[in-house]
């Protein structure tokens, strides 16, 4: 139905620079800022909320593909803590979503061998969307494929604050002495500590909708990420689009601050 309403500015897919290759390297970790939703719908002359359901047919698409890929954890940013600032109607809409997405889609998700895991501060989400949230962990929790990671109710600073916290009370107990505290001390509290140490950073962030900022997402973890900017609306992004995303990281030059033994001679 939403296809026959006209699009005032339509998105047209650039030809990629670079060609996907199937037996390249393909980033364990890869994180998406879903952004474009709302603008998705009022291009249509809908409202917001029909971009927001268009989505999440996109996350359906894009979960399937990354699974097929081979990439091992793929982190949606879902809702923001900085989100709940938008007119009520829309979040309602909003925390309704994760119920209706998980009822229809986590059938497809077993079949998939996907596991669903969600990070952020899922104790001041509604009663609702808590219960979608944890029947959907529940019933995926001994799927061993790719982990489906929802940012959900998640913003950056908090989650380091947060840490920070967590660190200094075992500190105060005598549980650790300020020379105990690595990096990796660190990375254990922040909320991707769930995930084996090599998994817990993203290789490739992706973000969609023409911005190009990382709006308090995972900035402690993507500290040596290749970023991915393009114009694509969320809801127009598609299995093309990823792996155009993807070509590009096989095309990067990753020295993490060193260089490569071609550039040392």
């Amino acid at each position: 139905m939403l296809r026959f309403f006209p699009q005032k500015n339509k998105y047209i897919q650039a030809e990629s620079k670079f060609t996907f290759n199937n037996e390249g390297p393909i980033p364990k970790h890869v994180a998406v800022i879903m952004d474009g939703n709302g603008r998705w719908a009022q291009n249509r002359r809908l409202p917001r909320i029909a971009g927001h359901k268009e989505g999440m047919n996109t996350v359906k698409k894009i979960t399937k593909h990354a699974s097929k890929l081979g990439i091992k954890v793929l982190t949606l940013y879902a809702f923001s803590t900085e989100n709940w600032k938008r007119p009520t109607d829309e979040v309602s809409f909003l925390m309704q979503l994760p119920v209706d997405f998980f009822d229809t889609f986590v059938p497809e998700l077993i079949k998939e061998n996907v596991k669903v895991h969600v990070m952020g501060y899922k104790e001041f989400l509604p009663e609702h969307t808590q219960d979608a949230v944890e029947r959907a962990i529940e019933q995926t929790k001994d799927n061993t494929g790719m982990v489906l990671n929802f940012a959900l109710n998640y913003g950056s600073r908090a989650e380091i604050v947060t840490a920070i916290k967590d660190i200094a009370e075992k500190a105060a107990n005598s549980e650790l002495s300020a020379e105990d505290i690595t990096e990796t001390t660190i990375a254990d509290h922040l909320m991707t500590g769930f995930l084996p140490e090599d998994l817990r950073d993203p290789e490739l962030l992706i973000r969609t909708s023409g911005e190009e900022r990382i709006s308090n997402f995972l900035l402690w973890q993507i500290a040596y990420s290749e970023l991915f900017f393009t114009d694509a609306l969320w809801p127009d992004f598609n299995s093309e689009l990823l792996e155009s995303a993807l070509a590009s990281f096989q095309n990067r030059n990753r020295r993490f601050g060193g260089l490569k033994e071609s550039e040392e001679e």
